[in-house]
């Protein structure tokens, strides 16, 4: 059973339901006081941060991603912070796999304020925890050493958006020393915001050309068509359309086709790609047959 504190009730590492992969790390923390179901924790878990500071493309892979881990009974674990964490959560919990906050506070203190109707809405179906009893404000040092119990808890870290100060790439950081393998999403060269996933894959963390990816490394089978979101926006359903209709197309046509200036065009195309629709290769765009297997 849980151990029960003054008030908040707590896991410590005696506890049979004490996560395993967290035992594991160099200092795991000794007491993990939750909120909500600790049989959470029997899920696999990978982890989905980012930057407070996010933009559309950001916000838009940190859901994309976690809804599609989360649709495939995977529990995405992450800080509930501003930007990134938030909408992590959100996309878990559309895609019906309970999710896992961690907090660098006590589990009293909310933070950020404006997250406590998500706050709410992750304890009624998942797990809230921290190691910090309740009161315990949040300082300089509670959010960073909170970030290795988030890569802690899972075996592998996905890195959506961030700039290159962002606290995210100190969870990236803990989960390589854990042993975790780290992923990273690939930005625009000319923003700020994408200098710390583009740094990471230039360090070696695996770029995500394909969310299904993931899914692949961690022994679940997916079928390709499966990826395909039903609901694209309505300019990414008419590139895949015109797509189709040639099998393969060069940019330029499909852009002259679609009726997008190639600019245009091309961040449309980058979009699908993140999403498993569509390949590129010779300056071709594709539909590919099936996500690439990885290799070693």
């Amino acid at each position: 059973m849980a151990r029960q504190g003054t008030e908040r009730p707590y896991i410590d590492r005696k506890d049979s339901r004490y996560p395993v992969m967290l035992s594991l790390i160099a200092n795991p923390p000794e007491r993990l006081y939750f909120i909500g179901s600790p049989e959470t924790l029997k899920y696999p878990k990978v982890a989905v941060v980012g930057s407070r500071k996010s933009t559309d493309y950001g916000r838009w892979a940190a859901y994309t991603i976690a809804k599609r881990l989360s649709g495939h009974g995977v529990c995405v674990v992450s800080g509930m912070a501003e930007g990134i964490d938030a909408w992590a959560h959100k996309g878990a919990l559309a895609g019906g796999t309970p999710t896992i906050a961690v907090f660098g506070t006590g589990l009293d203190i909310c933070f950020p304020q404006s997250n406590r109707g998500l706050m709410h809405e992750i304890e009624k179906t998942g797990l809230i925890l921290s190691e910090y009893a309740d009161g315990t404000r949040g300082a300089r040092f509670t959010f960073p050493a909170r970030n290795r119990i988030i890569s802690g808890l899972s075996c592998a870290t996905v890195v959506a958006e961030a700039g290159f100060s962002s606290g995210s790439l100190i969870t990236a950081e803990r989960a390589a020393e854990q042993g975790r393998e780290v992923y990273a999403v690939p930005g625009n060269i000319n923003r700020w915001g994408s200098v710390g996933c583009n740094k990471l894959i230039a360090d070696g963390a695996r770029p995500i050309v394909f969310i299904d990816d993931i899914l692949a490394d961690l022994g679940i089978e997916t079928d390709i068509a499966g990826s395909l979101d039903a609901s694209l926006p309505a300019e990414e359903s008419r590139v895949m359309a015109a797509v189709r209709r040639h099998g393969e197309i060069s940019i330029d046509r499909l852009a002259a086709e679609a009726g997008f200036s190639v600019g245009t065009l091309t961040s449309i195309v980058t979009l699908l790609e993140i999403k498993g629709c569509l390949s590129t290769g010779a300056g071709k765009v594709f539909v590919p047959a099936a996500a690439p297997a990885r290799k070693g």
